[in-house]
């Protein structure tokens, strides 16, 4: 999830899905709550530990900080040398993630198929967008990982690169990377708040609305392959970290039309490769949730 999340179009929320701890995580950020926090008094840390789920949420998001922190540069070393190769693995993965979530549809009705519809064109179009103004300001930084949290465990749709929108990624990836303790903080603070809001919605739309909320989160994933589509034309820029210009907005073209070394072979073997990663980490969930 931490890999995921850091590369501007995969969603974090696609990997926990896949891996079968989509629902778990949601009901467990959902019991983050202050009733629970009040009960350290009466009943105890263990106690209370266990109704938060705290041995699954502190291995999960101490995975997903180990990979940010360690998978930050390389990722970003991909995206401006090898960008090609690295979209084709997460096109793979993603369009094995898009079958998984289909079969998990109790059934394609009507109101499934609207939802599904509308998430795939909401996500085409968010691809599409150019970004904001960037701010250093602290109160837009935090505000900036409550946002971009949300998007983080939603499958399809990517955080980072709701970041890129906000004027943000730089500025978060800086500060990472420069290990500026006092951002990243604020960054994180921003983060906790907004997961925790957003996961009770989220587990009202599991428990009201099932079926359409995995199909429009489908659609999300559909309407997201635009973005990670290996070979694109270059129609506007923006400034990284070292001052460099790096895409933003592009179209997707043809490997045949793509002007330059389309790399076609190796990125249609790392399609395969993050394609059948995705079969195997299905199957391995599954016998997880099995033994659970």
């Amino acid at each position: 999830m931490g890999a995921a999340d850091v590369v501007p179009g995969v969603s974090g929320g696609t990997i926990a899905f896949i891996s079968g701890i989509y629902e778990e995580l949601i009901g467990s950020l959902n019991n983050i709550n202050l009733g629970n926090i009040k009960s350290l008094k009466t009943e105890g840390l263990s106690a209370t530990w266990n109704k938060i789920n705290g041995n699954f949420l502190t291995a999960l998001f101490s995975g997903i900080l180990l990979s940010v922190l360690t998978l930050s540069k390389l990722v970003a070393y991909l995206l401006e040398e090898q960008p090609i190769l690295l979209w084709a693995f997460f096109f793979g993965l993603v369009l094995a993630s898009i079958i998984f979530v289909l079969k998990k549809l109790e059934r394609l009705n009507f109101a499934a198929l609207i939802g599904l519809l509308f998430g795939g064109i909401f996500a085409y179009q968010l691809t599409k967008l150019g970004a904001m103004a960037s701010s250093e300001s602290v109160l837009y930084l935090f505000f900036s990982g409550a946002i971009a949290i949300c998007a983080m465990i939603l499958p399809g749709i990517s955080g980072a690169f709701i970041l890129v929108i906000l004027g943000s990624y730089t500025n978060a990836l800086q500060a990472l990377n420069n290990k500026e303790i006092d951002k990243i903080l604020i960054f994180i603070s921003g983060a906790i708040l907004g997961i925790l809001s957003f996961s009770k919605l989220l587990k009202w739309l599991f428990k009201s609305y099932k079926n359409i909320t995995l199909a429009v989160l489908t659609g999300f994933m559909i309407g997201a392959l635009a973005k990670i589509w290996p070979w694109k034309k270059v129609l506007t820029y923006r400034v990284n970290s070292k001052g460099i210009n790096v895409p933003l907005n592009e179209e997707c073209i043809s490997p045949f039309s793509f002007d330059g070394d389309p790399q076609f072979l190796v990125a249609i073997g790392l399609m395969f490769f993050g394609f059948f990663m995705i079969i195997i980490l299905e199957k391995f969930g599954s016998k997880t949730t099995s033994v659970e």
